[in-house]
């Protein structure tokens, strides 16, 4: 990875450096590789005389000029930094540079449509990456006003943070087009933003706010604005009313862009999302409200994290827990989507109990010394646990003290930099509470805690006892305050319904629920009804017995989620035989009608085939799971998005000839399913399967494409070809991979076909490959590329321990970077997990 700055190095920087301003100016049409950048930055130092330096990548710096004095670049730039020598008390440095696009997703990133050949462009510049773009103290806690000044085609739309008030003036004897932004309020340079191209427009007006969306002219008859619009202003009145602030940053533009690495990015009135939210296909309401949810999360970013930033990036939970927490909230409580927190329970908890598991465990409150470290943080801990203890918090000092302190610290903290102690202190002040040790707990402490009921009953069937045992790993054994609910399931008529709910604090090894005794035993006892803390939950032996035999049977969507969680968690800790955690998602997924549930139960029942069952069984799994997608797909509601949920499901499940006799038929059309339309996703969906079987192949692959010649269709096709189950398939895009020659996207749709886990022999020598690779990735690519190549090429898909002992081989004897030593201790968990739950479910089996 390039680049590295280190908390050291920016801490001494802003103890001597403040920032009041840049002036950038960017000409965007003289070649297609770099665009001229020429920054003036002013600057104060308190200490006349020292040196410092700022940041620039960049192939060609033309000019270096500090107070007047010309500095030789080839002396003072290192291809990362400008040495900066003897400053004075006030400072001016310009430096002009030839900056290089990006095919990366990073820094200055360009895309050419092949729909149309129109030219694309958008900035991305988290974590550090701005200097891509133009020079500057990269870091979050030297803030400064930008003003901006873009040449750019006649045709583009140009988008910064602030709204332009020189808009397309000619120049250059009118070959181009001016535009030019104002000074922006005091920001960070991660969230300063520049997309230009021919993006269609979509304007509207909420409250006073300009208001925008983009998409490419070729997405345009896909847009649908009006549902983005209506959740933004659902947004914006929302957090308005509790966070009691108006919005600080005057328009309000959201671009869906080409190729983008995330979700989307939170810069300061112009946000930018993945464009795969501009649906071409039909999607299921799972996927609005996932929409939704990211449209909440980057607008409560604007709150959390560019009106009030992190000092460092020890802290970046103070950005993301707090929007994916405020996001969930604003859904359930503002939107049509009343049962986010199910939603919740079922994605976002899951993934940070898989994190928070793995040996690379941290406090969400993380220790990050440098850059790399922060790149691989942006994890399940820092987003879903932290939001989880955040919703903990509300519970225990009350959700109107917590957004009083919310409040306080957004008043007091505008426009500058905080770490944790400014927001427990506000959160003190209005709930009366001392929060020095719930911070000790939940926010610098590791691991998850694990809940599980002990109680006896009379012979009437009645408690006698009850009491609440908490665990906590011995690598990990602070055990938490808690406060939770404890809810008595009985079943009806009208199903499994809540008969009684008991809300505690729950401290210590043994918590007794004195309220529970005499009450009579139900189906099924839930503790951590309502989902208010964040544990691991065990069932007693009759409460299992309910889940397994009638999960779906739950009426209320958010206890029946924390059940399905409860199970699969079992299975991924070998407690439950995996193969019985698939024949409970075939048996119950029929009651289940939450959309975005059903999808998580599917895709978690053939993780569960892949990587935990023996592979003795795994044959017949697949052949019972895709039995029963099959019976659920042909006999759901036509049109209905629970029929779309199954077909998807029923092709990731596919592997016998029956069902891909029956896959192939619904793809060629010779096969119809009232009200399903095989539509252009769907397509690629079921070849995708196809090819993997061995199915199908290149005259297929060839032939959608030229069906579907978009930038998706592209994607979906390198990933199929990667997907070909032939040794030369293989060897042809390891090059590709390696190769140097993909934009990122194509790059991961590559490594996603490529590591198909039905191919675990195809790829056995690839392990060596892979190691050998490491090394050069790491150094030489940038920080996206070799993050991803360290993580999804890990040859996870051979569960067996020689795996395990070549990345021990790998760690003992190159000591890598600690960014990737913890990816691989990641892989290296996942396979040894497999491993234990595939004997666990070995042994189950007899």
């Amino acid at each position: 990875m390039a680049g590295n700055l280190t908390r050291e190095e920016a801490r001494e920087r802003a103890r001597i450096l403040s920032v009041d301003s840049y002036a950038v100016e960017l000409d965007l049409t003289s070649s297609d590789q770099t665009f001229a950048s020429t920054t003036v930055v002013r600057f104060r130092c308190s200490e006349p005389g020292a040196a410092s330096f700022v940041d620039l990548v960049a192939p060609t710096v033309r000019e270096i000029t500090l107070n007047g004095a010309a500095l030789d670049p080839a002396e003072v730039f290192d291809g990362e930094r400008i040495t900066l020598p003897s400053l004075q008390a006030d400072n001016e440095l310009r430096v002009v540079a030839d900056a290089a696009y990006m095919r990366t997703g990073e820094g200055l990133h360009r895309f050419v449509d092949p729909v149309d050949g129109n030219v694309y462009l958008y900035s991305q510049f988290e974590t550090a990456d701005a200097h891509r773009m133009y020079a500057c103290f990269d870091q979050p806690d030297l803030k400064a006003t930008f003003e901006l000044t873009v040449l750019a085609p006649a045709d583009f739309e140009v988008v910064s943070n602030t709204a332009p008030d020189v808009v397309r003036e000619p120049v250059k004897n009118d070959t181009a087009v001016r535009w030019h932004f104002p000074p922006t309020k005091r920001m960070s340079t991660y969230i300063t933003a520049l997309i230009a191209g021919p993006y269609h427009v979509v304007r509207d007006e909420h409250d006073g706010i300009p208001l925008g969306v983009y998409c490419r002219a070729s997405l345009a008859q896909c847009l649908d604005a009006d549902a983005i619009l209506e959740v933004t202003k659902q947004g914006f009145d929302f957090f308005h009313r509790v966070f009691g602030v108006r919005y600080p940053f005057g328009k309000y533009d959201q671009l869906f862009v080409p190729e983008f690495n995330a979700g989307a990015m939170e810069n300061a009135g112009a946000v930018t999302f993945l464009e795969d939210y501009v649906f071409r296909s039909r999607v299921t309401e799972a996927r609005y409200e996932r929409r939704a949810e990211t449209i909440l999360h980057e607008m409560a970013h604007m709150w959390f994290g560019n009106l009030v930033t992190m000092r460092w990036w020890d802290d970046l939970w103070l950005n993301e827990s707090f929007a994916t927490f405020a996001s969930v909230y604003c859904q359930a409580e503002a939107t049509r989507w009343r049962d986010a927190w199910t939603t919740f329970a079922n994605v976002e908890k899951a993934w940070a109990l898989r994190q928070d598991q793995l040996p690379s465990t941290h406090p969400i409150a993380a220790d990050m010394p440098d850059m790399q470290a922060v790149e691989v943080n942006f994890d399940g801990i820092t987003y879903a646990k932290g939001a989880s203890v955040l919703k903990q918090l509300v519970a225990y000092v009350g959700v109107d003290e917590f957004f009083a302190g919310v409040r306080a610290y957004f008043d007091e903290h505008a426009w500058g930099n905080t770490e944790l102690s400014d927001l427990l202190a506000k959160l003190e002040e209005a709930s009366g509470r001392d929060l020095s040790n719930w911070s000790r707990e939940w926010l610098e402490t590791a691991g998850v805690n694990t809940m599980r009921p002990e109680f006896e009953v009379d012979a009437d069937g009645n408690f006698t006892s009850f009491a609440v045992l908490q665990e906590a790993p011995a690598e990990h054994p602070t055990l938490r305050s808690h406060r939770l609910a404890i809810g008595l399931y009985d079943r009806t008529d009208k199903g499994i319904v809540r008969r009684e709910r008991v809300e505690l604090d729950v401290t210590g090894e043994r918590t007794e629920v004195p309220e529970l005794v005499g009450r009579a035993q139900p189906d099924l006892v839930l503790i951590n009804d309502d989902d208010l803390t964040f544990i691991k939950l065990r069932l007693d032996e009759r409460s299992l017995r309910t889940v397994v035999e009638s999960v779906g049977e739950i009426v209320e969507s958010l206890p029946r989620a924390l059940a399905f969680a409860a199970a699969w968690d079992m299975t991924r800790d070998g407690e439950m035989p995996a193969r019985d955690y698939v024949r409970l998602v075939g048996a119950n997924l029929a009651g289940v009608d939450d959309v975005a549930v059903a999808q998580t139960l599917q895709r978690q029942a053939v993780s569960a085939l892949v990587n935990y069952v023996d592979p003795a069984w795994q044959e017949e799994g697949f052949d019972l799971l895709a039995t029963r997608l099959r019976e659920l797909l042909t006999s759901a509601e036509p049109g209905s998005d629970l029929q779309l949920v199954y077909a998807h499901g029923f092709a990731d499940a596919a592997r016998s000839a029956e069902h891909l006799s029956l896959l192939r038929g619904l793809y060629d059309g010779a096969i119809e399913v009232d009200g399903l339309k095989v539509d252009t996703d769907l397509r690629w969906t079921l070849l995708r399967r196809l090819v993997a079987a061995g199915a199908a192949g290149e005259e297929e692959i060839a032939a959608e494409l030229e069906r579907d010649a978009t930038a998706a269709g592209e994607r979906a096709a390198a990933g199929c070809r990667a997907a070909i189950p032939t040794a030369d398939a293989k060897a042809a895009a390891w090059e590709r991979i390696t190769g140097g020659t993909l934009a990122n996207a194509e790059f991961r749709a590559t490594l996603g076909g490529f590591t198909e886990p039905a191919h675990a022999e195809l790829l056995r020598p690839y392990v060596d490959r892979y190691f050998g690779q490491l090394a050069e990735a790491w150094a030489k690519w940038t920080g996206e590329f070799a993050q991803t190549f360290a993580e999804f090429a890990y040859p996870g898909y051979l569960v067996e321990e020689e795996t395990l002992r070549r990345t021990d081989a790998y760690l003992e004897s190159e000591d890598p970077a600690p960014a990737l030593r913890r990816l691989l201790l990641e892989g290296r968990a996942g396979v040894e997990r497999a491993l234990h739950a595939r004997a666990q479910d070995a042994a189950a089996a007899g």
